[in-house]
């Protein structure tokens, strides 16, 4: 090699050292966009289950029967996905799970009993379980290092918008052409993205080299996101190298990672937990302290609309911020106003500026959460690392539900219930200070840089 000659870079350096490319930009909105179909997908069965108790004449444990078997399917197909993508591949495992959440949601609506119904709800479940986690993994794989966490933050946000998406179609279809029609167009939304997660999104060049595919494989999908650019000073043995011997699994669960690991499980409950019962159980205890219905459901409205705006917003906040310290921002934030909730839970004017307050917060500490995951774990365990996360997040509403039920049965007003929420939001706090101390002592560790990726992994960050 001559002194004039470009230095060789791996695949992902060549990605962080160009700004962001269309296709990479087409990357996102795909992703994007399969949230979105996500986001409404889980919103509309919720406003399908009261009609089945009255079309079907079933009970209510019933309905509780079927919403627990989705959830446990969800958190099913997220522990599985993850070690599937990280060494198979994501784009295979989110194509699937996509293919199986639209047709098992589609095909729900021509369900004539609740027996074929609950079953389909476990087929749209484990493929709803399994694309989160797989597509957030694809988005972070391909953006450069300095853009993963916005980039990320900014495609989650799509669940949130499919949710308030979800509301609009269910008032719109249901009173004109039933339920069942307002499933099978929810089951088609994602169907007719998987052209477009087909063609635009290519496999993670990790995932590829890690599978010891040709170089000539490797430079194809980096051509479909950098047409036109120079490949030819790229090492494509460079990401192999990086590849552990352990499975992803035992990676993420290592002496290195563990405590981080059991911080980011402990968030993602604590804040999916919390925001559950603020869903579930305020219009119940609004209406209990003196509010009307329609007063009731403005205040839960308020929450989601602050949800959505808050998740598009935070996404351009990391942009320029530190994300630690944006997540800490808004636990405090969060715990504020579930105080300021509470002091002024009888005052409708009040309540519906804090419920968007808590909005524009809880949610967005969720998405910043998917960020801070993403890029916590290296390529070869990503995928693993963000689906156990957010399989750990879907026992919250578990845990939630029953505590919110036992809150509600005992009769408290609804300023002791908000208060009682406090908590877990304080706690969450503290582990994000600790996620923050452990990423500073990372960073400070001497040489780590030029430590092997494994004995990163096995001694620790």
């Amino acid at each position: 090699m001559t002194a004039d000659a470009p230095a060789t870079v791996g695949p992902q350096e060549f990605l962080d050292q160009r700004p962001m490319s269309r296709g990479q930009r087409l990357i996102v909105a795909v992703g994007l966009l399969t949230m979105v179909a996500e986001g409404l997908d889980t919103s509309v069965v919720a406003f399908v289950y009261p009609r089945l108790k009255e079309d079907w004449a079933i009970s209510g444990d019933t309905v509780t029967a079927t919403v627990t078997l989705g959830v446990l399917a969800m958190i099913a197909g997220g522990v599985a996905a993850g070690p599937l993508a990280d060494r198979y591949g994501r784009k295979g495992v989110t194509v699937v799970g996509t293919a199986a959440f639209g047709l098992g949601t589609a095909a729900m609506g021509l369900a004539d009993g609740i027996g074929l119904f609950a079953a389909l709800r476990v087929v749209a479940c484990l493929g709803l379980g399994a694309v989160l986690p797989t597509m957030m993994a694809l988005v972070a794989d391909w953006m450069p290092a300095r853009r993963r966490v916005q980039m990320v933050a900014l495609a989650f946000a799509g669940v949130t918008a499919g949710t308030t998406l979800g509301g609009i179609l269910s008032a719109v279809i249901t009173p004109a052409f039933g339920w069942p029609a307002l499933l099978v167009v929810s089951g088609i939304a994602p169907l007719l993205l998987l052209p477009a997660l087909v063609r635009l999104v290519p496999e993670s060049v990790s995932v590829l080299a890690a599978r010891r595919r040709p170089p000539a494989r490797l430079r194809t999908a980096l051509a479909a996101v950098a047409p036109g650019e120079d490949l030819s000073r790229i090492d494509w043995n460079r990401s192999a190298a990086d590849k552990g011997a352990k499975p992803a699994p035992r990676v993420i669960l290592s002496r290195g990672l563990a405590r981080t690991t059991l911080l980011l499980w402990l968030c993602f409950f604590l804040g999916q937990g919390a925001a559950f019962v603020i869903i579930t159980y305020l219009p119940e205890l609004a209406e209990r302290g003196g509010l009307s219905e329609s007063k009731a459901a403005m205040s839960v409205a308020a929450f989601g609309w602050g949800g959505l705006i808050g998740q598009l917003s935070v996404s351009f906040v990391l942009k320029r911020f530190d994300r630690f310290r944006v997540l800490a921002a808004l636990w405090a934030m969060t715990a504020l106003g579930l105080g300021a909730a509470a002091l002024w839970a009888g005052h409708f004017a009040w309540l519906l500026a804090t419920a968007f307050l808590l909005g524009l917060c809880l949610p967005a500490a969720t998405s910043v959460l998917q960020a801070v995951t993403a890029v916590t774990y290296p390529p070869f365990a990503r995928a693993t690392g963000v689906s156990w996360a957010n399989s750990a997040g879907k026992l919250g509403p578990l845990a939630g539900g029953l505590l919110g039920g036992i809150m509600v049965d005992a009769g408290w007003p609804l300023a002791k219930v908000l208060l009682v929420l406090a908590v877990p939001v304080a706690i969450g706090l503290l582990a994000t200070l600790m996620l923050q101390t452990r990423s500073r002592q990372q960073r400070a560790e001497p040489h780590a840089g030029s430590r092997p990726l494994a004995d990163l992994v096995s001694k620790g960050p």
